[in-house]
């Protein structure tokens, strides 16, 4: 067997505008209610959820059957955390809190193998179809998407030294973070925290760097992807499934008569 295309590691390198979803419910079953919308990617986060190593191998399997791409966050920049998860079979990682040049290599190197990386090697796992993909050592650096969060000013100061880290194929930034290290908790689209972003993200953009985030906007989410971001999550489906639920309650209670 043939390790098969990434189809989001592709269209973000070429600078195909590539819409993305928030995963953060941790359960396969959940998942596979998002997984057939037709996102070009969805991120399964383990930073800021109960996920684990299963539900989330629930998760991927519950993508593998689309044309979504399935992205992990794990939660650190861990080698061990990272090994794992490749050879769970995740597609791309979004490496989180990322705030050097030297962070940056350590989280390439943990998805490289020896000589150019840290990663362990493993033969019979469900990343290689349990021993029947031949070719997974010769493709998987080509077609793993590798993301580096930046969350702090410092970071984004740091953010075209980092994204020439080699084997970096796009830069995220995280603008509920980057509101906390500003003095704007719980401020994540505040004018402030995108005016320190957007200069940043345009000068990735001008040397050919594929740049996304997260916004719970749809609106903003479509102004950015048109101003030059190249991923962009519009929604998060714990926020969606709130949302929902709280105006279905509202629109039944407005109409009952007192």
């Amino acid at each position: 067997m043939r390790y098969p295309t990434n189809p989001f590691t592709h269209a973000i390198a070429a600078k195909q505008k590539q819409v993305g979803i928030w995963v953060s419910l941790s359960s396969a079953f959940a998942a596979e209610v998002v997984a057939p919308a037709g996102f070009d990617w969805a991120l399964l986060d383990m930073e800021h959820t109960p996920s684990d190593y299963f539900t989330v191998t629930g998760q991927m399997q519950a993508f593998a059957a689309t044309q979504t791409t399935a992205i992990v966050r794990p939660e650190w920049n861990d080698p061990v955390v990272v090994k794992r998860l490749l050879d769970m079979g995740a597609r791309g990682l979004l490496f989180p809190m990322i705030q050097s040049v030297e962070e940056a290599e350590k989280a390439v190197a943990s998805t490289r193998y020896p000589p150019h990386g840290t990663r362990g090697i493993s033969g019979s796992t469900r990343a290689t179809a349990f021993g029947r993909i031949t070719d997974y050592t010769d493709r998987i650096n080509e077609e793993l998407t590798v993301i580096i969060q930046l969350e702090t000013a410092l970071a984004i100061s740091l953010a075209e030294e980092i994204a020439a880290v080699d084997g970096v194929d796009g830069i995220f930034f995280g603008p509920g973070d980057i509101a906390a290290d500003i003095g704007k908790l719980g401020k994540p689209l505040d004018p402030a925290v995108w005016d320190l972003v957007m200069p940043a993200a345009r000068k990735l953009m001008d040397k050919g760097v594929p740049v996304g985030t997260l916004v719970m906007d749809p609106d903003f989410a479509a102004n950015l992807l048109n101003d030059g971001f190249t991923f962009v999550a519009c929604g998060q489906d714990t926020a969606l499934l709130a949302k929902a639920t709280d105006a279905a309650l509202a629109a039944v209670k407005a109409q009952i008569n007192i």
